[in-house]
């Protein structure tokens, strides 16, 4: 590739043996995406028909799952071009936006868990007050900051990485992440404390809200009925496993950069794959086997398509 080529592209180096297995490539993403975008969207549905399903929970739970096709597709289809082509290459304004958006949609993924555990908070700990707390004007709030915080906090980053100057043009990765950092000739100690900061904001605080609210309704579940504790668990349990696994994907994301040179190829690129594929089949399967109204309008549905 000539200098000009270089300038203007960045070439996606996290590709393994593209030429032998594209089609295979090809077909198992293709796949994977049809599924996020059909499992998530059934459910979604489903809470959109259903009045019965128009409460809180249900409606942040809506949210989490478009957030998740939105996330997916902000990658997939790129993905998919990628394995069809000899070059796997990305505009840098266009790399730029995938990070940017990328990022943001993983902080409001974050932010929709810590406003589905203050929703469980005050359902089990203040049941009277539930219906004047979570009213709608409260839900379209926390709906509106889950999604313009993450991105206005990272369109700063973004901005600056737009104008920066590159010493390299080779990311070792299959799109647009934190990678992205290692093509700047220098990386000043004011971007490392600002990234620090919109890491915690978009990320670290949630967390610590979702474990703070968690601990409040497991101390007054214990102490209440069987009745209590079993509505806490059916609830509870699939936002702490979506969160634990969503954490543990992200964390290896932010590790990876600084552990560059110490992560063989193959093993960056199952875990990568992992992050992008697992997560977004996995809340479907949770909210819509593990919560209870959702599942029984589930199982009716498939039993009418079999009467069908």
């Amino acid at each position: 590739m000539d200098e000009g080529f270089n300038v203007t592209y960045i070439i996606l180096g996290g590709h393994v043996e593209v030429e032998k297995y594209r089609y295979l490539y090809f077909v198992i993403i293709l796949t994977v995406y049809f599924l996020i975008i059909s499992c998530n969207s059934t459910i979604v549905c489903l809470i959109w028909t259903h009045r019965n399903l128009h409460e809180p929970m249900y409606i942040l739970i809506g949210a989490l799952l478009i957030n998740s096709v939105l996330w997916s597709t902000v990658i997939y289809p790129k993905l998919l071009i990628d394995f069809l082509s000899e070059e796997q290459t990305i505009s840098y304004p266009a790399c730029v936006l995938q990070f940017h958006m990328f990022y943001s949609l993983g902080g409001s993924e974050f932010l929709l868990l810590a406003a589905m555990a203050y929703d469980r908070y005050v359902s089990i700990c203040k049941p009277l007050q539930y219906p004047t707390i979570m009213s709608k004007s409260t839900i379209s709030i926390l709906l509106i900051l889950a999604w313009t915080l993450p991105a206005s906090q990272l369109a700063i980053p973004a901005e600056l990485i737009a104008n920066t100057q590159l010493c390299s043009f080779t990311i070792r990765n299959i799109f647009c992440n934190n990678t992205l950092y290692k093509l700047q000739c220098i990386i000043t100690t004011a971007q490392t404390i600002r990234d620090m900061v919109i890491l915690v904001n978009v990320a670290l605080m949630p967390v610590f809200f979702i474990l703070f609210t968690y601990i409040r309704i497991l101390r007054i579940s214990y102490r209440s009925s069987r009745e209590v504790r079993k509505k806490a668990a059916q609830t509870c349990l699939p936002h702490l496993i979506v969160l634990t696994n969503f954490s543990c994907l992200c964390v290896f994301d932010v590790i990876t950069v600084r552990l560059d040179s110490d992560f063989p190829k193959t093993l960056r690129l199952i875990m990568t794959l992992q992050l992008i594929m697992y997560h977004p089949l996995l809340n479907p399967i949770m909210y819509g086997l593990k919560m209870k109204e959702i599942s029984k309008h589930l199982k009716r549905l498939f039993t009418r398509g079999k009467q069908c």
